[in-house]
């Protein structure tokens, strides 16, 4: 698997799937996916994981070491599964922040929070995950959510996430990785190409988005990869946790 930013790509153009587009076409390319399925992004994802993003989730917010007062920055957060648990966490004397680069999606996710009763410690930003638009060192916990994979520059998101982080604070990378082992990947992959797009196609009439979301797993950086990005975008301690079996980890860098 590569980097989204090497290995395949020839120069001045980039993975979007399995297709390689012009660097500076990639995020609006995908804009317009999460445009598309945006009205049934929620309902699709617990249709695709069988509800079992929910406890991925939940496993990590269990590593975002926050307590009561701090600040948390959820960055890519679509619908702002884990903005609600960060907020809970740092409480109404602490502070997150949910960004994202897509207006509808972030609009979205504004209306479950409030539909939840949050409100009052979260603040929402549009903001590009590589330049993002926050002082240094101004965030005890950063969060990104599958949403790596998407980025056109992941370095550059890196370098950019670890940059708000205070010294003490943590990088959260929940992503789809590489399954361990033959069978599981050879399930996985007759899953994703067939069962995935057919979802896409009947629940959310956009069977292309799907097959693209597909593609763009299989062009992430597996789990060492990863980690060692990670490092070198200046994180240390960095280790992963495999879940389901390889189909996500959660990477997790701190900043000493």
């Amino acid at each position: 698997m590569n980097s989204g930013t090497s290995g395949r790509d020839t120069p001045g153009t980039v993975d979007f799937g399995y297709e390689q587009v012009p660097v500076a076409e990639k995020a609006a390319r995908v804009r317009g996916v999460f445009d598309s399925v945006a009205g049934r992004y929620d309902l699709m994802n617990d249709l695709m994981s069988g509800g079992l993003h929910r406890l991925w989730k939940r496993f990590a917010l269990s590593q975002t070491g926050l307590r009561p007062g701090m600040r948390a920055l959820d960055v890519a957060a679509g619908t702002c599964d884990l903005g609600a648990g960060l907020a809970r966490q740092v409480g109404r004397d602490g502070l997150v922040v949910v960004s994202d680069i897509n207006r509808e999606m972030l609009a979205r996710g504004r209306d479950r929070l409030l539909d939840q009763g949050v409100a009052g410690n979260v603040h929402f930003v549009i903001a590009d995950a590589e330049r993002l638009p926050f002082p240094d060192a101004g965030f005890d916990c950063v969060t990104i959510a599958f949403g790596l994979r998407n980025v056109t520059d992941k370095p550059a998101a890196l370098a950019s996430m670890r940059r708000a982080l205070r010294p003490g604070g943590r990088l959260l990378v929940l992503e789809f990785s590489r399954p361990r082992g033959e069978a599981l990947r050879t399930a996985y992959d007759a899953y994703s190409f067939n069962v995935l797009p057919a979802l896409g196609r009947m629940v959310a009439d956009d069977e292309a988005s799907y097959r693209y979301l597909a593609e763009s797993i299989r062009m992430h950086p597996d789990q060492e990869t990863l980690a060692a990005m990670m490092k070198d975008a200046g994180l240390e301690g960095v280790r992963f946790h495999n879940l389901a079996g390889g189909i996500v980890a959660l990477h997790v860098g701190c900043v000493y």
